[in-house]
């Protein structure tokens, strides 16, 4: 089901993040009148460049397709529209035997609007409390789905989105970004490991944490710079937990121009005045909104690598996923 990436491509260059996603998005017909929900980022740009791993809960508890529909409740149940069956038990139990499948994912694409895989705004519909309402219709509008919340309750550091929030360029371009960093992390602490090795992992990723917190970017140099004087286990805890915490905060664009800033600062002096010029001028443009944040990397990339300055061209901030997801061609 996974399109290879060439040798030499620039994805290659990437981690092969594994990510799981609600079947239904992939093409399957498995949603509960029989049809599926595929769609076109997951299994088109995006396709050749992650491993999926396909979750449908109905379909696993055995409901099957079609299926009678269901309703969250506001006691936290998922019932069939008519009452006559509860499935949260079950979905549940399958969420607990999925954890342990899904502790070496790199994130998890929901399928919104599902009451067992929605994660925010569901309806929520009476369960016979007393002054609940009794005319059919939602209670609210603040549910979320049996299965997704049980999976996020156990796993809370798990990059998660909602397929329809992909279509925001800033929701998507955010969430891509912690996939792929979150499979660097995770292909770093799979290998052995010494505090050098986390100093050069660290070093790539500075300006990137730098851009979505620099509180969190101090807090985790401090953490490296103690590497050695600690327990590997517990310097490894410490990193992953401040990692995740600090791309999980979503970078705007005054820290993204506090980073584009820093990374001219690296190679400025290098480039003569009017190639700094050209670089400086990128980085007001996205300062403005006339720009995309595009156009400044793109200089920045190019003038590190020919100037042969690794320490910049290295940097996951300048390509944090494969070019062609085109993802900072909108912010």
């Amino acid at each position: 089901m996974n399109a290879p990436v060439a040798a030499g491509s620039v994805a290659a260059e990437h981690p092969r993040p594994r990510l799981a996603v609600s079947s239904c998005l992939l093409g399957a017909p498995v949603r509960y009148n029989g049809a599926h929900s595929r769609d076109r980022f997951l299994t088109g740009l995006l396709f050749r460049h992650v491993d999926w791993v396909p979750v449908c809960p109905e379909m696993e508890i055995g409901l099957g397709a079609p299926r009678p529909a269901m309703r969250l409740h506001t006691d936290g149940h998922i019932r069939t529209r008519d009452g006559t069956a509860d499935h949260t038990a079950a979905m549940h139990a399958l969420a607990d035997q999925r954890v342990l499948d899904l502790e070496n994912v790199d994130g998890y694409v929901f399928k919104g609007r599902s009451p067992s895989c929605g994660l925010l705004k569901l309806p929520r519909f009476a369960s016979g409390g007393p002054g609940e309402r009794t005319d059919g219709q939602p209670v609210d509008r603040d549910g979320s789905g049996v299965f997704a919340a049980r999976i996020r309750e156990a796993l809370p550091d798990l990059p998660v989105e909602e397929d329809g929030r992909l279509h925001d360029p800033v929701l998507c371009e955010h969430f891509i970004e912690r996939v792929f960093a979150h499979a660097r992390l995770r292909a770093f602490f799979a290998e052995d490991w010494c505090a050098r090795d986390l100093v050069a992992f660290h070093s790539r990723h500075k300006l990137q944490l730098l851009a979505h917190h620099p509180d969190g970017y101090r807090r985790i140099g401090r953490i490296v710079a103690r590497a050695g004087e600690r327990d590997p286990t517990e310097v490894e805890a410490d990193y992953r937990r401040v990692f995740v915490a600090t791309l999980a905060i979503r970078a705007g664009r005054g820290r993204h121009v506090n980073a584009l800033q820093h990374a001219l600062g690296f190679v400025g002096g290098r480039l003569d005045a009017v190639r700094r010029h050209d670089i400086l001028n990128a980085i007001e443009a996205y300062r403005n909104g006339t720009a995309p944040l595009s156009v400044p990397i793109a200089l920045l990339h190019h003038h590190a690598a020919g100037e042969h300055f690794s320490y910049l061209a290295d940097q996951t901030y300048l390509a944090p996923f494969p070019d062609d997801l085109h993802l900072r061609h909108h912010l």
